[in-house]
């Protein structure tokens, strides 16, 4: 490579970082720049309006976590909030959403962004921004896969009208794959951005008009916004092979579960059948349960460990509980460049809450309506806080430092996807695009959902409680995993992501 690698969700996005690192930009700048551009890129999957989470590795530094995530606003219940449900259809099953303005937790991507750019980026933000300017502006070519996820959410991306004119045509009909999607308002919106920083989002002008739009039959304010900040945390670490995992930190649970499933695996010492991994997964659901929010860290302890490697060895099923299904409209940015610094970035917007801002070209998001979010009910927060989320931004180093650097789309298979292709890197000896290209399965709650070409050879070692559902094609319900090493970079094909060797 003469600039770098980077893997993303979409060829626009990926080409935005890619320009940005043969302009002289290290990996920061470019992740940045990506993913701005991806909220016109992959508007149905991300947004300023949503939240996210980086690991960032810095040649010659320990690498340090931002957790960017949407903040719940405290949610008082003597208050009338705009907050309903709709029905998404995916053809083979409808799911059921909760959007309105009840349903906007506190963004957190714009300061989040920002803040890696001042403390690790070397460009001006002017020209890290550039790219996202000019697709929002000038618009691009819809592809295959963003197109299939505009026309899923077609219900919640044309409530407001501002979003009926950027994907209805005049006829009312829904844009379609190589249909030119734009958005001069957010084009205007990064201008001022570039001008008055975050501040202007979360304290200034831009604040106000925000609140103007979406106080009432809300839970945002002025105080929620002025209070959120980026948080700066230690990477969760674990031990695998020799390698060290590090991922997305408590009060999240992703990175903390994927540490513990590899650990589990590596204590362990058993075949890695998909028999055993679907019961590695089924010991991770229940540790999860255990432990829940309060006692999160306690989930790595050696006693911890211990137990379940026990039950594993024993075969011990257990309780499985249901799960909670999310869609997953996430994306995630990989970047390894020249001088060795590493970033792992994943935003996401829920499925947008349909309220648009004004003059911004922006979709808030739907944090506070999603269930696998909110586990014990909606509008339960009498504090701000962060909200946990699964998104984990994960890097493997060896002793010369970063070896695998990688992220997932999936909601809850984010967690599955992101170990799958580690042990299939790392155990199964596989090469990067086989790694990620390779067959997955997913336990949720009772559920084993497996993609064609998983064989269970020994389906008797499964409780009969669990119901195997065979998909007859690979599909982005199992995640998309956009990754890059020293030598590769590859995007998942589940949702037409894109890598880049430049």
């Amino acid at each position: 490579m003469k600039y770098g690698l980077i893997a993303a969700g979409e060829r626009h996005t990926a080409e935005a970082g890619q320009h940005i690192l043969e302009s002289g930009g290290n990996a920061f700048d470019a992740a940045v720049g990506a993913v701005f551009t991806s909220m016109t890129s992959e508007y149905g999957l991300t947004s300023a309006g949503g939240g996210g989470a980086c690991l960032a590795w810095r040649k010659g530094d320990k690498p340090i976590f931002y957790d960017f995530f949407v903040d719940a606003p405290i949610t008082p219940k003597s208050k009338e909030i705009d907050f309903f449900s709709t029905i998404i259809d995916f053809g083979t099953a409808q799911q059921e959403f909760h959007i309105g303005k009840g349903s906007i937790a506190v963004p957190g991507n714009i300061k989040g962004l920002f803040q890696i750019h001042k403390e690790l980026g070397i460009l001006p933000i002017s020209r890290v921004l550039e790219p996202a300017i000019q697709i929002a502006k000038n618009g691009i070519p819809l592809d295959k896969l963003q197109s299939y996820a505009i026309k899923l959410l077609e219900p919640i991306l044309t409530l407001d009208p501002i979003n009926r004119k950027l994907f209805q045509k005049p006829d009312g009909t829904l844009i379609k794959e190589g249909d030119i999607q734009k958005n001069p308002d957010f084009a205007d919106f990064l201008e001022i951005l570039i001008k008055e920083g975050p501040d202007y989002f979360y304290n200034g002008k831009g604040a106000e008009l925000i609140l103007s739009q979406s106080e009432s039959g809300g839970f945002l304010n002025a105080q929620a916004l002025a209070k959120y900040d980026v948080k700066k945390r230690r990477p969760v670490q674990t031990q695998y092979l020799g390698k060290t995992i590090y991922s997305n930190p408590a009060p999240s649970t992703g990175g903390t579960l994927i540490s513990f499933f590899l650990a589990l695996i590596h204590q362990s010492n058993l075949n890695m059948s998909i028999e055993n991994i679907a019961l590695a997964m089924n010991l991770t659901s229940q540790v999860r349960h255990q432990f829940e929010q309060r006692s999160l860290e306690n989930i790595l302890s050696e006693k911890s460990i211990k137990t379940f490697v026990s039950k594993f060895k024993n075969h011990d099923w257990g309780f499985t509980k249901p799960g909670v299904y999310g869609r997953g409209e996430t994306t995630h940015v990989s970047i390894l460049d020249k001088a060795g610094n590493a970033v792992s970035l994943t935003t996401t917007n829920g499925e947008g809450s349909g309220h648009v801002i004004r003059g911004m070209g922006v979709m808030l998001n739907n944090m506070l309506g999603e269930e696998d979010l909110n586990p014990k009910g909606f509008h339960l927060w009498n504090k701000q806080s962060r909200i946990p989320s699964m998104i984990a931004p994960t890097i493997v180093a060896g002793e010369s430092g970063p070896e695998l650097i990688l992220g997932s789309g999936g909601s809850n298979r984010i967690r599955s996807a992101i170990s799958q292709v580690i042990l299939n890197y790392y155990q199964q000896r596989m090469d990067l695009e086989s790694s990620i290209s390779q067959p997955r399965i997913h336990l949720e709650g009772s559920s084993l959902h497996c993609e064609p070409g998983i064989e269970l050879r020994a389906k008797e070692s499964i409780p009969s409680e669990i119901e195997i559902i065979n998909w007859n094609e690979q599909n982005m319900f199992f995640g998309g995993v956009n990754a890059v090493t020293n030598g590769a970079a590859v995007g998942d094909s589940r949702r037409g992501c894109v890598g880049i060797v430049c």
